[in-house]
């Protein structure tokens, strides 16, 4: 079963979810609300998590964007948490993300789906799909009938990214060994927020559903 937001509400537009973080402390809360709210919260460090926003409203601002952009949003649908959004060479399409025990996976058709890997976290799914793929991309076959190419090349962003974000994305380019480094605590913290790396992003090649 695929979760359900408690607090979504469709009505012929967007979900709309108020806050990720619930109340009480994390030993009172359960694990899975630990784990949606620490994925959120990285999601939306990520500068490219656009919130309640309608299809058309998706559409629009991807309109003029060059083929590969993308952005991440909440679903429409009440059964599914966030929808990834992506200008390809036919115009711009949406691409649910599935939640379920805990896990996040890209929605696909059956067949697919039992065979795709599963993320603790959306950012993690992301990136990793980002540097799988980015092999393939210079071997991409053409897509047969009723298939199509996605290229994440670039991420569009909310707002223009801090420089201390921009320069967290580069130290976790370099190493993995935070603690290691000579930097104050607070800092070190701060890197350990966010260890990803999405500036730089590839493509997704296979069968999937398009739905907003």
């Amino acid at each position: 079963m695929t979760f359900r937001s408690p607090e979504s509400t469709v009505n012929g537009a967007e979900g709309t979810r108020s806050q990720w973080g619930a109340a009480g402390t994390a030993e009172e809360q359960p694990p899975e609300v630990v784990r949606l709210t620490t994925a959120m919260r990285e999601l939306s460090q990520a500068g490219w998590y656009w919130g309640s926003m309608t299809v058309n409203e998706a559409k629009e601002k991807l309109r003029d964007a060059p083929e590969g952009t993308f952005l991440i949003r909440d679903s429409s649908h009440a059964d599914y948490l966030l929808t990834i959004s992506v200008k390809t060479s036919a115009g711009p399409t949406n691409l649910r993300i599935e939640y379920q025990d805990g896990k996040f996976r890209l929605d696909s058709i059956i067949c697919v789906k039992s065979r795709l890997k599963q993320f603790d976290s959306v950012v993690h799914l992301i990136e990793y799909y980002v540097r799988t793929c980015r092999d393939k991309r210079a071997g991409a076959e053409t897509p047969r009938n009723g298939t199509v190419h996605l290229y994440l090349t670039k991420p569009l962003y909310t707002a223009t990214p801090s420089l201390q974000h921009l320069c967290r994305l580069s130290i976790n380019k370099c190493t993995t060994k935070i603690w290691e480094l000579p930097l104050p605590t607070r800092l070190k913290d701060y890197l350990k927020e966010y260890q990803y790396q999405d500036d730089s992003l590839g493509n997704i090649t296979t069968t999937w559903r398009f739905m907003p």
